[in-house]
């Protein structure tokens, strides 16, 4: 098998990762937890930019790079693309399918952080599961307002804001009990399209919750696209 970096972000990537042998490099940003018991190396850290990766490529003689990292990691996204035009490595990119909206949903889909806060004006109990990013804004909570805000790790809030750190997967009872208890009357969601996090959709759906999404960004043309880790495996040389 030719020699692959595989860049990682979901769960997916993890389980390609577990199938690779010692040469193949397994690449985390270093956000989360890293893995200790892959075969396969692994390398945690960012490559400076799409030169930075294309150096990398041709330094450690890579002859397939696949990007399995997440739907909304659009510059690492375009850095990999612009990496394998430089030198001519192959990049195969894996695609998380996207929810769809099911009978019963009510989802309204935002381009940024500016058209969110315009959405959000009329609710005054929202869930935010966007990551870090709403962080950023704690001092520009609305009076009306408490967030709670679920991140990976935990971390300090403020009188208007509460942070829980949590993985998943989540699951229903669990989802249930927190819209019940912070009184959620709005959830706010990448849409990731990842299982392990869909049961918020489902609660919110139950309770007639409306949920912003955040617009997913375009994503640069490959060599190859595929949208699940066993029909990329199946393909490899």
């Amino acid at each position: 098998m030719k020699r692959i970096l595989l860049l990682g972000g979901i769960t997916e990537a993890l389980a390609i990762a577990r199938t690779l042998d010692p040469q193949h490099v397994y690449s985390l940003a270093g956000i989360g937890r890293v893995p200790t018991d892959l075969k396969c190396q692994v390398r945690v850290g960012g490559f400076g930019g799409a030169e930075g990766l294309a150096a990398y490529l041709l330094a450690h003689n890579i002859d397939l790079l696949i990007d399995a990292t997440h739907p909304y990691a659009a510059r690492i996204s375009a850095n990999a693309a612009r990496a394998a035009q430089l030198t001519g490595v192959p990049c195969w990119a894996l695609r998380r399918p996207a929810w769809q909206a099911q009978a019963g949903d009510d989802w309204r889909e935002v381009a940024d952080w500016a058209e969110l806060i315009d959405a959000l004006r009329p609710f005054q109990r929202p869930l935010f599961t966007l990551g870090r990013e709403p962080l950023q804004h704690l001092q520009e909570i609305p009076a009306h307002q408490f967030w709670t805000l679920r991140a990976l790790e935990a971390c300090p809030g403020n009188e208007r804001c509460e942070v829980i750190g949590a993985r998943g997967p989540f699951h229903l009872d669990d989802e249930r009990a927190l819209f019940e208890r912070r009184q959620i009357d709005v959830l706010i969601s990448k849409n990731s399209g990842s299982g392990a996090t869909e049961p918020k959709l489902e609660i919110a759906r139950q309770r007639r919750v409306p949920v912003l999404i955040l617009k997913r960004p375009e994503l640069p043309p490959v060599d190859r696209e595929f949208f699940s880790p066993s029909e990329l495996l199946a393909d490899l040389p």
